[in-house]
């Protein structure tokens, strides 16, 4: 019997061994193995079973080892991870790897502990005698059988300062009995993991709540590939529709993938799931998944997926590679949402694979938003996504007012660049009278954006990338966002030695140090990568305002999106401006995502919201739109637009960047790759480039950039990738 495996050693070549007799049985496709490369042992995964080779059965090399007695990657997983390696130009070793968590990779096995039940009830006259007996028998006995559940071996013999000679002449009496149970960890983010649940009653529909879940309900039904768009303005209920989706395919037993884009929502989508499945419905285990768990807890949820203990999983992006048994429903909520995109190798949008292994495995692929990405728009619109609607908000809910703050005329008034405008500020005082709460956004971390010297216009930047450093106050710190450089902030300008060192820029420290000298009676936190840097503190910030013990939450995206809290009146975005002026064709459409998802934090309770955007641009359509949530009149202007420059989804556009220490080498080689690429790919790609990239340097790596203008994918990237026989650098190819 011989195998293929796909060695995870560098190379994406299909290796062919022989199977020994005693591990045939236990061997499939999308086992785990090690098998010998050259002389050290590689771990590899099946791609093949009773693979034809040329190779006389007696030369090839044997499988030393199966890890687990079940496949480590199902095939629909195996499947998937061959199509990413094809459309996203990358090694199939990588991508398999990303597929399996790092304690699977390492080979961590379960663990298991020993506890103590009763196995056979002592009558008075036999406790009698033991205690005179053996006294420390009698009393491991006494303790054990006033229990409700077994106890745990180790502990109740430390706690009773016993040796475990005593433990083992019970259980060889047959008295007690020893239990192997298995070590399960607490995954981060789950907030009923020490408590019981409380059964969660579904909420009553509204009529187009209705019409979406059985829409939903017929599709998985149908038990084949489809996909919908559930676009919902915020507040519409999309979540309850999601759970009674999630609810059905259960039913049917199937399994299912819930995929959010911040690990900051998942305690919260984690509890709403769990009190509505697990309490009423035993046994349907929820799963957590995001890069914040350690080994140990990912490698618990993975071997709960493998094994089909657990049918749900939970989490970010990668949550979409999770083990799911007999997948029937993946659903992506907030579906537009750039997190979803995975900037490191390989480079993958958790969007279109969700999309692709609902495919394989002939599931439903539901998509979520009150913003809908403008391709899944158009894909609705011509007929290969079927479109939900959720016009109106639950309860019929107003939408919250949206009042403009035009920072012009406010620099006017205050004679500065003010951080925050006296509407805002009249706001805040109010909500604080009124015990109200109240969000305030700006998506930039540190205090300022950059250090500026008045006098020679001397600006501080990183040495090894090519931006400017961040200042942050809390620490008195210059900081690199790109590479992580830190280095205390000068009081005097390095380059010229005067004094008149400024601040230029808004960022979550300086919004949140502005709001404490206008609200000093109000208990403020922040909310952003610095502030959230240890394991915990998301959910203890997030459990403080829900309990109303935080009056104001300054925060970047981290809070822009999927949180629920009734008390939030009030609603600032700090400055509107920031991405809508990025190198970015797809600009216009975040910017007016992101205003419209962050205003849906208001009023979601009995008391009507407002919000207050302030913008130094009030007249551009994005910022327009999304005065009265138009989705529909955006996405008209915006696609026209796109249509007329042919840009997606009217075509594809691939990213192609070049990255090298050695400026003129790498621009040799970028001219020189767009010229073959030219020469072999014709009319099937317009090309636009090679130019240094927006950021030209990170890390000490010089960045140029090629965009692919192109109809279809598959017919550009596996041309390009032969196109070279050689680099200075690295490149790297993404949509």
């Amino acid at each position: 019997m011989t195998v293929g495996v796909h060695p995870l050693a560098g190379f994406d070549k299909l290796l062919h061994y022989r199977v020994p007799e005693n591990l045939r049985e236990e061997i499939a496709i999308g086992s785990l193995v090690r098998v010998p490369v050259g002389r050290t042992l590689k771990l590899g995964v099946v791609g093949e079973v009773g693979a034809p080779t040329d190779f006389p059965l007696e030369r090839l090399k044997s499988v030393a080892q199966v890890l687990h007695p079940f496949p480590a990657l199902p095939e629909d997983l195996l499947k998937l991870a061959r199509w990413m390696a094809g459309y996203y130009a990358c090694g199939l070793d990588s991508v398999i790897e990303t597929m399996l968590p790092a304690a699977v990779r390492h080979g961590a096995v379960v663990k298991h502990e020993k506890l103590l039940e009763i196995a056979r009830t002592l009558t008075p006259d036999e406790l009698a005698q033991l205690e005179k007996r053996a006294p420390q028998q009698a009393k491991l006995y006494r303790f054990v059988a006033q229990q409700f559940r077994p106890s745990k071996k180790s502990l109740v013999l430390s706690r009773l300062d016993l040796s475990a000679a005593v433990a083992s002449a019970l259980v060889k009496r047959g008295v007690l009995r020893e239990v192997l149970q298995r070590v399960e960890r607490v995954a981060y983010g789950d907030d009923f993991a020490h408590g019981e649940l409380v059964a969660a009653q579904p909420h009553a529909l509204n009529g187009e709540q209705a019409a979406a879940v059985a829409a939903i309900d017929e599709e998985i039904a149908r038990d084949r590939f489809s996909v919908s768009l559930l676009h919902g303005v915020t507040g519409s209920g999309k979540t309850e529709v999601y759970l009674r989706a999630i609810d059905t395919a259960l039913r049917t037993g199937g399994g299912v993938v819930f995929l959010v884009p911040e690990v900051a929502l998942t305690p919260q989508t984690v509890a709403r799931l769990r009190s509505r499945l697990e309490a009423i419905a035993p046994g349907h285990k929820c799963v957590v998944w995001h890069s914040h768990l350690s080994e140990g807890e990912r490698f618990d949820g993975w071997l709960a997926l493998a094994t089909g203990e657990a049918r749900i999983v939970v989490g970010a992006r990668s949550a979409i590679f999770a083990p799911v048994q007999n997948l029937r429903l993946t659903v992506v909520d907030e579906e537009h949402e750039p997190a979803y995109k995975q900037d490191e190798t390989p480079r993958y949008h958790g969007r279109d694979v969700a999309v692709m292994r609902a495919k394989l495995c002939g599931a439903l692929c539901l998509l979520g938003s009150a913003t809908p990405s403008l391709e899944s728009f158009a894909n609705a619109r011509a007929g290969k996504y079927r479109l939900l609607e959720l016009r109106q908000r639950v309860d019929a809910r107003k939408l919250p007012d949206i009042d403009i703050v035009d920072l012009r005329i406010e620099a006017m008034k205050q004679r500065s660049l003010p951080t925050l405008s006296r509407q805002l500020v009249d706001a805040m005082h109010a909500r604080l009278e009124r015990r109200e709460q109240t969000i305030l956004f700006i998506n930039r971390r540190g205090y300022s954006s950059s250090m500026l010297c008045t006098k020679c216009g001397h600006v501080e930047e990183c040495p090894h990338c090519s931006i400017a450093l961040t200042y942050h106050r809390a620490d008195e710190t210059l900081r690199c966002h790109l590479c992580g450089l830190q280095k205390a902030a000068p009081a005097r300008c390095p380059s010229c030695q005067a004094p008149d060192i400024r601040w230029r820029g808004l960022g979550t420290q300086r919004v949140e140090e502005a709001v404490r000298r206008v609200l000093p009676r109000a208990r403020i936190e922040r909310m952003d990568t610095d502030a959230m840097s240890k394991k915990n503190r998301f959910r203890e910030v997030l459990s403080l305002f829900r309990a109303g013990k935080i009056d104001v939450l300054v925060g970047t995206q981290m809070i822009g999106k999927g949180l629920d809290f009734p008390n939030v009146t009030l609603v600032g975005l700090i400055d509107a401006d920031i991405s809508m002026h990025l190198p970015d064709f797809r600009a216009n459409e975040r910017t007016f995502q992101l205003l419209v998802q962050v205003a849906g934090r208001a009023g979601r309770g009995d008391r009507a919201g407002e919000v207050i955007v302030q913008t130094f641009t009030p007249q551009a359509e994005a910022i327009q739109f999304s005065r009265h949530a138009d989705f529909e009149g955006f996405a008209e202007a915006e696609l026209k637009l796109r249509k007329d420059f042919r840009y997606p989804p009217y075509r594809h556009l691939i990213h192609h960047l070049f990255r090298g220490p050695n400026p003129e080498k790498l621009k040799f080689f970028a001219e020189q790759w767009a010229r073959l690429v030219e020469k072999e790919l014709g009319e099937k790609v317009e090309l636009r480039g090679p130019s240094p990239s927006p950021i030209e340097k990170i890390k000490d790596e010089y960045r140029w950039q090629l965009w692919y203008f192109t109809s279809s994918v598959t017919k550009v990237v596996p041309s390009s990738r032969d196109c070279a026989q050689g680099s200075p650098g690295r490149t790297i190819l993404r949509r």
